[in-house]
Order: structure tokens, then sequence, then C-alpha cells
């Protein structure tokens, strides 16, 4: 079995979690908060699209670094690596998104299906459909898609290494980190931000560096 790269800081801090996973468990009834059997992580096959995430409903006590944070229904959702958050309690839970919600960008080595004359994206059981100056939204399993094959298609480049960020003026790491997810937000809301990772980059450095941090 093979587990993505991105998923290893993730399952790092699911592991940390374990504690706060079971006794969300004891509130919510069997299956919350567990990776997958046996404790490990959740395997999406479909489509041969061979990758790990860790289950909905797990519970982790932080972020992995590089989360986008994403406004919708007004409320946050957080997204890396194929792998959707909300807060909880303290703490974020991994998701199903809703349909409307938008990315920037596809996830990394999603699957291209072509359903009903159309191009749609999959991974880790959620489908995109591209909108032209927006990005990609989350759409419901389109008809047809239980018997759809995955396409040769170019495959989207590959995810940029999450940049480094120096603090100028000594902030601490939770400064940092809350800095960081509130230029994530704000970036969100730029103009084409949505349509174009670099877009959404350049809008995210230019926010840091109003606060005092340098971005690399």
């Amino acid at each position: 079995m093979k587990i993505r790269h991105a998923f290893l800081p993730v399952l790092a801090l699911a592991l940390a979690g374990a504690s706060g996973a079971a006794s969300a468990q004891d509130r919510h009834g069997p299956g919350w908060g567990h990776p997958g059997p046996r404790g490990g992580p959740a395997f999406d096959g479909r489509y041969h699209h061979d990758h790990d995430y860790p289950v909905r409903g797990f519970v982790s006590i932080g972020l992995p670094a590089g989360a986008i944070s994403v406004g919708y229904g007004g409320g946050s959702y957080y997204y890396h690596g194929g792998v959707w958050w909300r807060p909880w309690g303290g703490r974020y839970v991994v998701v199903a998104p809703p349909p409307g919600i938008f990315l920037p960008v596809l996830p990394a080595d999603c699957v291209t299906l072509w359903i009903g004359g159309a191009p749609y994206y999959y991974a880790n059981g959620v489908y995109y459909s591209q909108v032209v100056g927006q990005g990609y939204q989350v759409v419901a399993p389109p008809p047809g898609a239980d018997v759809a094959q995955p396409v040769a298609a170019p495959a989207p480049p590959p995810p940029a290494p999450d940049p480094v960020i120096y603090p100028r003026n000594g902030q601490d790491a939770a400064r940092t980190e809350a800095d960081r997810r509130d230029c994530n937000r704000w970036a969100t809301t730029q103009p084409n931000a949505m349509a174009d990772a670099h877009v959404f980059q350049r809008a995210v450095e230019a926010c840091m560096d109003g606060r005092g941090y340098t971005v690399r």
C-alpha cells in the first residue's frame, strides 16, 4: 500500500490527537475519530486513485503546515493534500466538503474522468468540476460516476513546496500560524485567486509581508 508524502504530516497530527478522538467516539458512537482499520489510514482505490487519507470523522490536535483556509456558508473549512477539515471543539475533524465550495487548484494526483461529455476530477471520495474564473468546485457525484473509467489526461502540476516563513519582528510560532491562516483566508477573496494558484500565493505573500514576515 502506498502512502502519500503529503499524508505523513497529517498522519502525525492524527496520531497525536488519538486520545481526543477516543473521547469523541464515546459521544458520537462507533467509528467516530478512528483513523481506519487497526488504527491505520483509509485507502482510496476508486478509479485506481490508490492513495491513503485519514478517515472522515478523525479528530486531530492541529492542522498540517500549509493548510488553506476556505470560507463557506458562514463557516471555515481547511484543506491540505486532498483532505478537508473543520474546527471541532478546539481541534479539527476530517470532513466531507460541502458541494459548492471552491479550491484554487486541484488536489495533487487526482483522477480525471469524462462523464456526460464533461471532465470531472476525483480524489479522496470527492468530485470536482472546473468553473472558469473561480477555480474547482466540489460537486455531488455526477450521474454515471459509478461506471466511469479514468481517462488519460495531463496530470495537474505538482504542488509547490510549502513556503518558508521568517518572522521579522520576533513573532512566536502561535502568532505566525494565526497570521498565516488569516492571510490564507484573505487571499481566497482576491480577484482570480480561486482560479490561479500563483495569484493566490502572491496574495498570501503580500499579506504576510504586511504583517512583518518574509516568505520564501
